[in-house]
């Protein structure tokens, strides 16, 4: 059973750059679709970029230009490169991962918490 952990949160200035990891563990997520995803604390969780197993990547057009996102199928890691942060990226950040045939994402971190002050 694969499970992700996330780390890398923390509170900074606007301007600033945060980069968040997911490492997954109990078995290998190199065919998956891996995304990260945010929740703010009133609002729906949104999803703000995913990578495909062969490297396509799609991000939200609210982050587009700003984040980056990138996997190590050999480390079994998803990381999501955070730059030009606002104060509206502030979110709880979740990674998760579904299998390329499937719609939806069955597999989630715990979150970790971003804050981002004006």
């Amino acid at each position: 059973q694969v499970q992700l952990v996330e780390s890398g949160g923390g509170s900074v200035q606007a301007g600033d750059s945060l980069k968040l990891s997911c490492a997954a563990s109990g078995s290998t997520v190199s065919s998956h679709i891996l995304g990260w995803f945010r929740q703010a604390r009133t609002g729906p969780r949104e999803q703000v970029a995913f990578i495909t197993h062969n490297l396509i990547t799609h991000y939200a057009a609210s982050v587009k230009g700003r984040f980056t996102i990138t996997r190590d199928n050999a480390k079994n890691t998803v990381d999501l490169q955070m730059n030009s942060l606002k104060p509206e990226d502030t979110a709880v950040y979740y990674c998760g991962a579904r299998r390329e045939d499937t719609n939806a994402y069955n597999i989630w971190g715990q979150g970790t918490q971003v804050t981002v002050s004006s």
